[in-house]
Formats: structure tokens, sequence, C-alpha cells
């Protein structure tokens, strides 16, 4: 919050529903009511469990509630989506654009997640970001925060950058946190290596 990040996201579903509202209500606690909450159960529930848990966790005012159910279950998430209301999220497990076709034609989620790996690259983004827009459909990342802050900038409904710094340890520059955001850096991905970093990594 020092550094100016409006959002964060933790973990659910470790547990039973007790442990989830003490967790979300302590969190809620700390960080106030202005900061966006969001949380993932990381696929660990079925339709119906998620959709009790869900309906506990109105009150907490969440940003959303991330792959509930499998990621491959689709109507389990349309359910899911269509008994609740707090804002379902998915995507991160989709592969290729294809996937996002399949969870949009069954209306799976309010928010859409891609990987930009397993969505296919950025030829892959650029046609679920068409795909989005034209569903009028917000569009958060899924790590890879330097590629990310390229393709998040020209998505039309771009919503949140999901802000895991896995690359400074390796890079020449690495990404710098601007009033809660990350501004794209450089041609290309703008990712420059740090080759001495990188060396220091290798396993013979």
């Amino acid at each position: 919050m020092e550094q100016g990040f409006r959002g964060i996201k933790i973990k659910l579903g470790g547990a039973d529903l007790a442990h989830d509202l003490v967790t979300v209500r302590e969190v809620r606690r700390i960080v106030g009511e202005d900061i966006a909450l969001m949380v993932d159960y990381n696929q660990s529930l079925q339709p119906g469990e998620a959709i009790r848990r869900m309906h506990a966790l109105e009150p907490f005012a969440l940003e959303w509630v991330e792959e509930p159910v499998a990621a491959e279950d689709l109507q389990g998430h349309a359910r899911v989506r269509a008994q609740t209301r707090l804002p379902v999220q998915t995507g991160e497990n989709w592969w290729f654009p294809r996937d996002a076709e399949r969870a949009l034609s069954v209306q799976a989620c309010d928010r859409m997640m891609p990987d930009l790996m397993k969505i296919g690259g950025i030829t892959g983004w650029l046609s679920v970001m068409g795909l989005a827009r034209a569903a009028s459909m917000p569009v958060s990342s899924h790590l890879f925060i330097e590629a990310s802050a390229h393709v998040l900038a020209v998505t039309p409904t771009c919503d949140w950058l999901e802000f895991m710094d896995f690359g400074s340890p390796v890079l020449q520059t690495p990404s710098r946190i601007d009033q809660g955001g990350v501004i794209a850096q450089g041609p290309g991905l703008g990712i420059v290596w740090d080759e001495a970093a990188v060396a220091r990594y290798v396993v013979p």
C-alpha cells in the first residue's frame, strides 16, 4: 500500500469456510475499504461449495473471486456465476484463443485473466483482446509483468496488471512501480538481460 498499490489478491480454499471468512475479514481490516480485494480459490472447490462460500463472502465487497472451480469446468463456472453476485474471474489456464471463445460462449466469467504464454503470446493475446472488446469484458494479466505491461496498454478493456516480480534479479532494468502501476519499458518486450546475473543462476 505504501508503494501505491490499489489492490491486493489473496489465496483461499486451503481450509473451510470459517477460515476463509476469518482471513478475508482480517485482510479487509488491514487494507481498509478503499483497496480492491481479490480472492483466488485456485480451482479448489466444487460448484455447490463455491456458491455457498461466495454467498458468505458478499459483505466484504470483493473485486472478484478467481477460479472458484476447476478451470476446465466451464459449465461449473457458468453455474457459479449465475447463482452468485460476486464477479467471477478466470482465464489464466486457458490455452490459446479457442479456450477463451468456449468460456465466453457459455458465460463462464465476468472478467478474464489470460496468461500471455498459454494464450499464444502476443498474437494470441491480440485475438482474445478482440473477443473481450466485443463482449465488453474487462481483461487483466497473469504473471510476466514486463510483457503484460505492453499488451495491457493496448487492450481496450484493460483492467488490472497482476504484479508478481520474478524477473528483477536477472534484468538490467527491472520493472519500476509508479503510483501503484507498472510502465511498459523499451522496444519489444522491453527486456534486457543482466548477463552476469543470469550466469549466477545457471545450473551446470
